[in-house]
C-alpha cells in the first residue's frame, strides 16, 4: 500500500508559490501559532464548553504525543468519524501535531463505508465518538478489527468499551512531537462524493488546503472577530473550508458547533453566541426559511447565509435577505478542489441566479461539450478545471485517475454548468450518475451493487428524480428473479447491509424488465435517462 502524495507539475507549482498561494503554512503551525498570539481567545463553542486556543492546542499537542506513545508513527493515516464535538478537532489537531494523516469519515457512514475508507487508506487507528445520535458507533468499529488486519488502535471518544482506548486517558510529552510537516507533504484525505463505487479517497496538502483557507476568508470577510456556526457536519467539506472551521480558526475566529441544524435549534444558538455566519444546504435553508415565514427569528447577529452543496434555486434564494435579515453567498464546490463564491459586491441577480466564480485568479475553468471543444460562450457544457488547490489525481485509484482526469491535468467534474460573461457559474445539473441529495452525493452505482446483493432482485437501476425538498432523490428501478421482494423488504435489506441510511432509495419500483437496443444492449447511463425521463413524465401529467 503506498503513501497519500499529491504533486502538481514544477512549473506550476512555481507559480503558485511565486503568485503567494502556497505560502509553506501547515496545520500544526497553524493552530499553535494562533494559541501564541492569543492563547485566551475562545476557539470553539459546544454547549456549555467553551475552548480557549491555548487549552484546544494544549490538548491536541498531548494527544498527538500519546497516539505517537502508542506506536503510531508519523504518515500514518488515522480515520476519524465524530460528529460536531470538540473531540473531533482535538483529534484532527492532535493528528497533525503527530504527523499523522487523518481520513475523515462522516457519521452516516456505517460498517460497509468503515471498511472500504479504513482498507483503501491502510488506517492504523480509528478514532470514533462512543454515540451519534444514539446509534452505537465505537461497538461498530470494534466489529470492524477481525476484517482489518492492519488496524492496531480503537479510540474512542466518550465511553470507551472493553477492548478500545479511551481518546481522553492518551497523552504523552509535547516534547516528542515531530518537526512540522513538508507543506506540500498530504495533510489528510477527505472522502469524494463520487459517481462510481465506494468513495474514492482526495489527498489534501497543507500548501493547497490552506490557500483554500485564506482565499475564502478574504472573499467572505472573516476575521479575528467573525463567529462561525458549524451547522452541517464538521467533516464535510463545505463545513471545514468554505471558509468553514479551518478558515475561522485560521482567522483566530470563534468556533460554534451546532448539535442539529433545525430552526428551533440553530436560531437559538445564533442568538445566543452572536453567531455571525453560517453554512447550510438547500433542504435545511428552505426549512429555515419556512420557520422565518411563520415567526420571524430576529437574528441581529447574523451576517451571511451561505447556501451549498447544491443549487439553490432563484425563487428560494430571493427569500433569504427579507426573512432572515442577511446576506445571502452561493457555494459551489467539491472536495476535489474548484470553490465558487457569489461576492457581497455582486448584483442581487447574480447573488440570486447563479453559483458564484471561482476564488482564484489562477482557477482555470474550460467548458467543454462531449466530444472535449469548448462551448460558445453562455452554453452549457460540461465543467473541467484545475489549480493551486484542485488535486491532481485521487489515492491509489489508477481507473478513477484515467476517467477523471486529463493527461494536462484538469478534473472532470461532472458537472453541467454555464459561464456568464462575469465569469459567474450557473449549474445546470450532473453529466454523470451521482445523486446529490441532501447535499449528499451518492453514486448510482453503489446502490445498485447493494440491491444486487438480494437473492430476489435480478437488475437494479438508480436514478435521480429532481426533489423541491431534497434537491434530488433517489429512484430504484427492480428487476425480480421470481417473487418481488417489496419496497419494505428492500429497504430493512439494505439496512442490514449496513450502509448511511441517505444512500437507501427514498422510491423502489417493481418493473418487468429494461429497455435494450435492437442488437440487445443498452448503456447503463442511457437506461438511467429513461427511466429518469419517464418519472418525470409520469409526475408533469400528475401535477
Amino acid at each position: 500500500m503506498t503513501d497519500p502524495t499529491q504533486t502538481w507539475p514544477a512549473d506550476l507549482a512555481d507559480r503558485y508559490r511565486a503568485r503567494g498561494y502556497w505560502r509553506g503554512e501547515t496545520f500544526p503551525a497553524m493552530l499553535r501559532d494562533r494559541a501564541a498570539a492569543h492563547p485566551e481567545r475562545i476557539a470553539l463553542v459546544a454547549g456549555d464548553t467553551r475552548l480557549s486556543y491555548a487549552a484546544l492546542n494544549d490538548r491536541a499537542r498531548s494527544l498527538g504525543a500519546g497516539l505517537l506513545a502508542l506506536g503510531l508513527r508519523p504518515g500514518d493515516r488515522v480515520l476519524i468519524q465524530m460528529g460536531n464535538v470538540p473531540a473531533f478537532f482535538e483529534a484532527v489537531f492532535g493528528a497533525f501535531a503527530a504527523g499523522l494523516v487523518p481520513v475523515y469519515a462522516l457519521p452516516a457512514h456505517r460498517r460497509t463505508e468503515l471498511l472500504h475508507l479504513a482498507g483503501k487508506a491502510a488506517a492504523r487507528a480509528i478514532l470514533v465518538q462512543d454515540r451519534i445520535e444514539r446509534f452505537d458507533h465505537a461497538a461498530m468499529v470494534l466489529g470492524l478489527r477481525d476484517a482489518l488486519p492492519g488496524l492496531d488502535h480503537v479510540i474512542v471518544a466518550g465511553t470507551a468499551p472493553e477492548g478500545a482506548l479511551a481518546m481522553d486517558a492518551i497523552a504523552g510529552d509535547a516534547a516528542t512531537l515531530p518537526a512540522d510537516p513538508d507543506p506540500q507533504s498530504v495533510a489528510f484525505c477527505q472522502i469524494s462524493g463520487g459517481s462510481t463505487g465506494l468513495p474514492k479517497l482526495i489527498p489534501r496538502t497543507h500548501d493547497d488546503y490552506i490557500y483554500s483557507l485564506r482565499g475564502s476568508n478574504e472573499i467572505c470577510g472573516i476575521d479575528a472577530d467573525s463567529v462561525y456556526m458549524a451547522s452541517l457536519p464538521v467533516a464535510h467539506n463545505f463545513t471545514m473550508s468554505s471558509p468553514g472551521h479551518f478558515g475561522a480558526l485560521y482567522a483566530g475566529a470563534r468556533v460554534v458547533l451546532c448539535p442539529a441544524p433545525l430552526p428551533q435549534v440553530a436560531f437559538e444558538l445564533i442568538r445566543r453566541e452572536g453567531v455571525t455566519i453560517t453554512g447550510l444546504v438547500p433542504p435545511l435553508a428552505l426549512l429555515w426559511l419556512d420557520a422565518a415565514e411563520r415567526m420571524p427569528p430576529a437574528l441581529p447577529s447574523l451576517k451571511l447565509l451561505q447556501v451549498g452543496g447544491a443549487k439553490f434555486l432563484p425563487e428560494s434564494a430571493r427569500r433569504v435577505a427579507p426573512l432572515l435579515g442577511c446576506r445571502l453567498q452561493q457555494v459551489f464546490g467539491m472536495a476535489e478542489g474548484l470553490v465558487n463564491y457569489t461576492r457581497d459586491d455582486d448584483p442581487d441577480e447574480i447573488v440570486t441566479g447563479t453559483q458564484g466564480r471561482p476564488i482564484s485568479p489562477d482557477d482555470e475553468v474550460l467548458i467543454l461539450d462531449d466530444a472535449g471543444q469548448p462551448v460558445p460562450e453562455g452554453t452549457p457544457g460540461n465543467l473541467l478545471t484545475r489549480g493551486p488547490y484542485t488535486i491532481r489525481g485521487y489515492h491509489d485509484d489508477a481507473s478513477a485517475n484515467a476517467r477523471s482526469f486529463t493527461e494536462d491535468g484538469f478534473y472532470r467534474t461532472g458537472d453541467i454548468v454555464q459561464r456568464l460573461p462575469s465569469g459567474h457559474l450557473v449549474v445546470m445539473g450532473r453529466a454523470n450518475d451521482q445523486i446529490n441529495r441532501n447535499g449528499e452525493k451518492i453514486s448510482a452505482e453503489e446502490v445498485e451493487d447493494l440491491l444486487l446483493g438480494h437473492p430476489q432482485v435480478f437488475d437494479a437501476v438508480v436514478v435521480s428524480i429532481p426533489d423541491a425538498r431534497l434537491g434530488e432523490r433517489a429512484c430504484a428501478f427492480i428487476q425480480p428473479r421470481d417473487a418481488a421482494p417489496t419496497p419494505a423488504e428492500l429497504r430493512r435489506y439494505m439496512r442490514g447491509r449496513e450502509v448511511a441510511a441517505f444512500k437507501i432509495p427514498d422510491e423502489i419500483r417493481i418493473v418487468d424488465g429494461f429497455a435494450t437496443t435492437a442488437v440487445g444492449k443498452i448503456s447503463r447511463r442511457q437506461l438511467r435517462e429513461i427511466l429518469r425521463a419517464d418519472v418525470l413524465a409520469e409526475e408533469e401529467k400528475t401535477a
